[in-house]
C-alpha cells in the first residue's frame, strides 16, 4: 500500500506525542495534518478530509469520543482512538461510538502503522464492509439484521433467535473485520457488572 496517497488527521494534545507521529508517520510516508482539540478536529476534518483519523480520547474542550460521535454523523472514514487508559470500558464505548481500532499509550510506531494498514485497507476498493441498508439495519454477506425489528434474516429467509445471540450477532455484524476481545464481547452485550462464567459466550458463539 501507498502511504504517499493517505492524509491523516492526528487529534492529539500532547506536544511530545504530536512530533513523533508527526516524524514517524512522514516517514512511512504519510501526510500528516495535526489538530490538538475537538472543536479544531472537527474543522479541520471537514476542510481536508482525511483518510484516517488518529483521536485521542482525552481531549481538551470535547472529548475523543465526541468528536468520533460527530465525525461518524459525516464520514466512515477509518478511525483509530489512543488512550492512555487501558480500561476496556474505554475500548467498549469507543467502539460503540464507531472507531475502527484502539491503540493504548505508550505504543510503537510499528505497531501503529500496522493498525493504520490494516484499516485502510478495509476501506479499500473492493472491500466490503458492514452495509447500512436503512436506519439502524445492518448487512454482512447475505446476513441481514434489524435491531428496530429483531429480526435476522439469511438470504431472504428469517432466522430465530435468542436475545443474547440476536444482540451478540448485531454486535459482529458492526464490526465485521474488526477484531473484539472476549471483554469487549461480555462487557457489551452482558454487562460490565456479569460476574458469570465466561464459557457462556462460547457457548453463544459456537451457536451462531
Amino acid at each position: 500500500m501507498d502511504n504517499a496517497d493517505h492524509t491523516v488527521l492526528v487529534v492529539e494534545d500532547e506536544v511530545s506525542f504530536v512530533e513523533a507521529l508527526r516524524i514517524g508517520l512522514a516517514r512511512e510516508g504519510f501526510r500528516v495534518e495535526v489538530a490538538a482539540d475537538g472543536p479544531t478536529a472537527l474543522d479541520r476534518f471537514d476542510q481536508i478530509r482525511p483518510d484516517i483519523v488518529l483521536l485521542d480520547v482525552m481531549l481538551p474542550k470535547m472529548s475523543g469520543i465526541d468528536v468520533c460521535r460527530q465525525i461518524r454523523k459525516r464520514s466512515q472514514v477509518p478511525i483509530i482512538m489512543v488512550t492512555a487508559k487501558a480500561s476496556e470500558i474505554d475500548t467498549v464505548v469507543g467502539l460503540e461510538v464507531g472507531a475502527d481500532d484502539y491503540v493504548t499509550k505508550p505504543y510503537r510506531m510499528r505497531e501503529l502503522v500496522a493498525r493504520m494498514r490494516a484499516v485502510l485497507r478495509r476501506q479499500a476498493p473492493g472491500a466490503s464492509p458492514a452495509a447500512e441498508l436503512a436506519p439502524g439495519v445492518v448487512a454482512v454477506g447475505e446476513l441481514t439484521l434489524d435491531p428496530d425489528e429483531h429480526r435476522v434474516e439469511l438470504a431472504g429467509v428469517e432466522l430465530q433467535l435468542p436475545l443474547k445471540e440476536f444482540e451478540l450477532l448485531h454486535l459482529l455484524m458492526v464490526n465485521a473485520g474488526r477484531v473484539l476481545t472476549r471483554e469487549v464481547l461480555i462487557d457489551r452485550v452482558w454487562g460490565s457488572d456479569y460476574v458469570g462464567d465466561t464459557k457462556t459466550l462460547d457457548v453463544h458463539v459456537k451457536r451462531l
